[in-house]
């Protein structure tokens, strides 16, 4: 039984193969084709008997390349009256504290612009109650506007959310009948907590990645499937632990630091091995590059 492990990177893709019954490694490298991220994993693994992999587990930069391109999804927004502007107002709290009195400062562009964001009256209080239950017919007025806006994904956001998720649930069971090709994101199920601007946020991201990260674990899967090989197929999560390929496809906002993450855990195993507590991780890729300080083998995480 083999265990595979591949990151693919915007420049080249590298694989690891374990043979547990040889308790042998390979290594190998190989230059990554943008757009055809599938057929270099698939050309990595071709020596092996594919029927013979227990487990694929895959860190991959098809995420965070779509985002630093800006090549993710024609995205939408659909969210409650009144509420279309929490993207763009967003917090006072910057990345730098200084910049909050700095005249030149420029915000961030949203990554769903004003005129993508659409608004429906529903409301669900704090408490969780519906007190505006949805109205069937202005989603199908929404989605007539969404189909001539060519929307190729759609996060729903909806104001208190977190506490009942039952009007993004029946508006995305409407708009699954009237666009079934776009890709749904439900802010409740991305992000099941209390603040509008986090939650809607994460959600939108999630939408403007689900199509790419759907379409590429999809042909991966397949391709895997053709060739025999019925081994479990796990993507790296931003957290370094790993998520199934549907889970994957559904929440693909957690793997935007897959790769890197990947590159961390790797870190932390060979200081283990070496006997080393303290260490600087650097990953150099030909579109990023990734730095972890890790004390005590633990990865210090600032926010």
């Amino acid at each position: 039984m083999s265990l595979v492990g591949i990151d693919t990177g915007g420049t080249f893709t590298d694989l690891v193969i374990y043979d547990e019954a040889e308790e042998r490694i390979e290594v190998s490298k190989i230059p990554t084709l943008r757009g055809r991220e599938d057929a270099v994993f698939l050309q990595g693994v071709e020596s092996l008997d594919l029927s013979a992999i227990g487990r694929i587990t895959h860190g991959t930069t098809v995420g965070t390349n779509a985002i630093l391109e800006g090549a993710g999804a024609r995205t939408a927004v659909l969210t409650t009256r009144g509420f279309r502007d929490v993207l763009e107002i967003g917090r006072t709290q910057r990345l730098v504290p200084q910049s909050l009195f700095d005249p030149k400062f420029v915000r961030p562009k949203p990554v769903v612009p004003r005129e993508m964001r659409l608004e429906i009256d529903e409301r669900t209080l704090a408490d969780g109650r519906v007190e505006v239950p949805v109205d069937e017919a202005q989603v199908e007025e929404q989605a007539e506007q969404l189909k001539r806006l060519g929307v190729e994904a759609l996060a729903i956001c909806y104001l208190h959310a977190y506490a009942n998720g039952e009007n993004e649930r029946r508006t995305a069971a409407y708009l699954e009948k009237l666009l079934p090709e776009v890709y749904l994101s439900l802010s409740h199920e991305v992000v099941p907590e209390y603040r509008e601007f986090e939650r809607f946020s994460t959600a939108a991201l999630n939408a403007y990645l689900g199509p790419r990260i759907r379409n590429y674990v999809g042909r991966l899967e397949g391709a895997l499937g053709e060739k025999g090989c019925r081994a479990p197929l796990f993507i790296m999560t931003s957290g370094g632990g790993m998520l199934d390929a549907e889970r994957a496809t559904q929440f693909p906002v957690r793997t935007i630091l897959s790769g890197p993450a990947g590159g961390v855990v790797g870190g932390v195993s060979v200081a283990e091995s070496m006997g080393l507590d303290h260490l600087i991780t650097y990953d150099m890729g030909g579109t990023s590059t990734d730095v972890c300080l890790i004390r005590d083998r633990r990865p210090i995480v600032s926010t």
